[in-house]
């Protein structure tokens, strides 16, 4: 049985998903926690649901890629590595390099390595993984799957910044957006859900997880995005601001008395949820406090949510779906609703009984001039698929 992996490395976390290419099933996943630090575990959940965790020391990716494959073989997922044909990757940001998913070879992973500058905590470990893999498989192709491919289509007017034009002739600064292979994904479901064809609808992709944007998408194609240069624009996210004023930097730089690389890591790892609430990055935990700053975080959260909604609903002249995904988006029933109460103007009528539970459903009522749904989102399967068509598995 031909075997495809997708992998999605962090900075501490390598999670990966085992396909097989004929069905599309998952035959195991799990994850390899706490990379490079004390305290790592592996798990792995088989098809049957069966889960096993190994408390086991991982010092590097390439050690979590050898405990991936000797659990692969002994829980029998694998007889030997030959069945993995293809290895998919999720990389957040390609540059202009990549406009598109791609086969990674020796003669362009340093093009990952160098595009760090654009996702400081993403391409670095994605990169590494990649070579891990291979030097443990060298003959299967690794291929990366960039989330900012999917927002190429964006034109000038959404992705220039009002800055010297020079800045990116020659360094290439723009938007380049995150999140693209999850919000690929739910264009194609919703469009399903929906009976149309994804060239005749307007949607408004909320991706809300740590990490978190919002997309909108137009005739199929990311039309404008909220995540910018790097994934610290947009809004307000688990630990990172979003947009905030340049001028605060310097402001704040001289105040505490840090330099450039000190003041991007407070916006990126202290601020958003975890900055304003003083408490935790974690929505859950957020709900669950009374304090008078938990409730302001959630609160901004939400705001900048509608705000950029509100903003995709005049660009693109309405919309057809606005659609939750992701961590919050598809568990936090409070924060979907929030959203559709405050944007009842725009005829949004909310099923407040279907939206109680999570899962994939619509949780606006039938007349609802624009319908809201949840979709949990499978950025894996995207990544699965695109490493069948480029390594020609099918």
């Amino acid at each position: 049985m031909k075997k495809v992996l997708a992998i999605n490395s962090g900075s501490s976390t390598f999670k990966y998903k085992l396909f097989s290419v004929s069905d599309e099933k998952v035959l195991a996943s799990g994850m390899a926690d706490r990379v490079g630090l004390d305290g790592s575990t592996f798990e792995i959940k088989l098809a049957d649901g069966t889960k096993h965790v190994e408390h086991v020391k991982i010092p590097d990716q390439e050690t979590a890629v050898k405990l991936l494959i000797e659990n692969l073989k002994k829980y029998k997922v694998i007889d030997n590595i030959h069945e993995i044909i293809g290895v998919g990757h999720r990389i957040v940001a390609g540059g202009e390099d990549f406009k598109e998913s791609t086969i990674i070879t020796k003669d362009n992973i340093q093009k990952v390595f160098d595009l760090t500058q654009y996702a400081p905590l993403h391409n670095m470990p994605e990169a590494m993984g990649i070579e891990a893999f291979m030097n443990i498989l060298p003959d299967v192709p690794q291929v990366g799957v960039f989330d900012t491919s999917f927002h190429q289509s964006l034109d000038p007017v959404h992705y220039l910044y009002s800055i010297p034009y020079e800045y990116y002739e020659k360094y290439k600064v723009r938007k380049y957006g995150a999140h693209g292979t999850s919000v690929r994904y739910i264009v194609q479901r919703s469009s399903e859900l929906l009976h149309k064809d994804p060239k005749d609808l307007k949607l408004i992709v909320c991706h809300l997880g740590s990490g978190a944007s919002i997309t909108a998408v137009k005739n199929g194609k990311s039309y404008d995005t909220s995540m910018g240069f790097s994934p610290l624009a947009g809004i307000t996210m688990s630990t990172r601001s979003g947009d905030v004023d340049p001028s605060l930097l310097e402001y704040i730089m001289n105040k505490e008395h840090l330099d450039i690389d000190q003041i991007i890591a407070v916006l990126n790892k202290k601020s958003g949820l975890l900055g304003i609430s003083g408490i935790s990055p974690d929505m859950r935990d957020i709900n669950t406090s009374d304090k008078p700053r938990a409730k302001l975080a959630r609160k901004i959260f939400i705001n900048r949510i509608i705000r950029y909604i509100g903003a995709y609903y005049a660009e693109m002249g309405g919309a057809d779906a606005i659609i939750f995904t992701a961590g919050v988006g598809e568990h936090d029933k409070g924060v979907r609703q929030a959203v559709m109460e405050q944007l009842a103007f725009m005829g949004i009528d909310p099923d407040l009984e279907a939206n109680e539970t999570n899962g994939e459903k619509f949780i606006t009522k039938p007349d609802s001039k624009i319908k809201v749904m949840i979709v949990p989102t499978d950025e894996e399967l995207m990544i699965e698929r695109d490493v069948a068509r480029l390594a020609k598995l099918d």
